[in-house]
């Protein structure tokens, strides 16, 4: 656990970095062209050959050497109709639209997972 923990903590400031950008940016449903771009190009970079899927959505598939359980994994990307609070260094860069919801968060995570899972391929 302890190995796991440190693998996930060196990717902390790419994840964090990732986050504020996502936040910075955000897109409502199908409007998400940006992000699903970051997303793809992010992908690819792993050796992935991401998709989109109804306009806006990515998907790439990671396949390992043997046989397994198949898992998805996925993550929304769609920010809110919510203006942003004043005063962030990370805040939304786009009059009346935020993440509120925490998909900036998520849309990190799982590429951060994306990451972890191709190196173990």
């Amino acid at each position: 656990m302890d190995k796991i923990k440190q693998r996930i903590g060196e990717l902390n400031k790419e994840l964090l970095s990732l986050r504020r950008d996502f936040h910075k940016h955000p897109e409502l449903g199908f409007e998400e062209h940006r992000t699903a771009g970051v997303i793809e190009a992010y992908l690819k970079e792993l050796g992935l050959e991401p998709r989109r899927m109804a306009q806006t959505g990515v998907v790439a598939c990671l396949e390992g050497s043997r046989p397994a359980p198949v898992l998805m994994l996925r993550a929304d990307m769609d920010a809110l109709p919510v203006q942003e609070v004043e005063g962030r260094a990370y805040g939304s860069t786009v009059a009346g639209k935020m993440h509120a919801c925490g998909h900036d968060g998520h849309m990190a995570m799982l590429v951060g997972v994306a990451r972890r899972l191709a190196a173990r391929r």
